[in-house]
């Protein structure tokens, strides 16, 4: 997947139009430049894929953290200290021996930015969005994850109201790594599905 797409959504494209914006509220006074970096900079702040790996390697440490994160993910990152204030409900899906989950907004780019940083370029694609609804395993093979035929394959359709983030399994032979071990093992990509550790 690269950032051009056949529809013209490229990384520049998008720049541009985002700058556009920028543009156009500093003209009608509505932000200073300097407002508008500084609220990006809060926005921003603490968002990284290093969030999701720590919520991830207590639940692969913590039993009864794991049961709570797959029942209300919401609540159980925001007793990590994640996600105070979002307004989205965070849906976490476990992959297992048997199922493989993976996530997408095929209306436009809706993701946990808060636990997984900023999304790439992929993921906002036109051919990401609309190609792994219709046909995820060649698209999560093009990523390099091969999965063996008898395991279902999920699709998960985030949007406004609910984010999703995909609980990887743990690796074989981690039992003796400390937590922040662990978490140093998970990466964005295992956190949206489109690779395993």
């Amino acid at each position: 997947m690269s950032g051009d797409t056949a529809e013209g959504h490229s990384d520049a494209a998008i720049s541009r139009k985002v700058r556009r914006l920028e543009t156009l509220l500093e003209e009608k006074g509505v932000l200073t430049g300097t407002q508008l970096d500084e609220a990006l900079d809060a926005f921003l702040a603490g968002a990284s894929p290093a969030s999701g790996a720590r919520v991830t390697a207590r639940a692969w440490v913590d039993a009864d953290f794991k049961s709570r994160l797959l029942t209300d993910g919401t609540a159980a990152v925001r007793e990590l200290g994640y996600m105070e204030g979002a307004e989205q409900r965070l849906r976490v899906v476990e992959n297992t021996e048997s199922t493989h989950n993976v996530i997408v907004c095929t209306l436009c780019s809706c993701y946990p930015l808060r636990l997984l940083g900023p999304s790439p370029s992929w993921y906002k694609s036109e051919a990401y969005r609309s190609r792994v609804v219709r046909e995820p395993r060649a698209v999560l093979e093009e990523f390099g994850l091969r999965l063996p035929d008898t395991t279902d394959i999920t699709v998960w359709d985030s949007s406004a109201e609910t984010r999703y983030m995909v609980l990887p399994r743990r690796p074989e032979g981690t039992a003796g790594l400390t937590e922040e071990e662990l978490a140093a093992l998970v990466t964005r990509n295992a956190l949206i599905g489109t690779a395993a550790l």
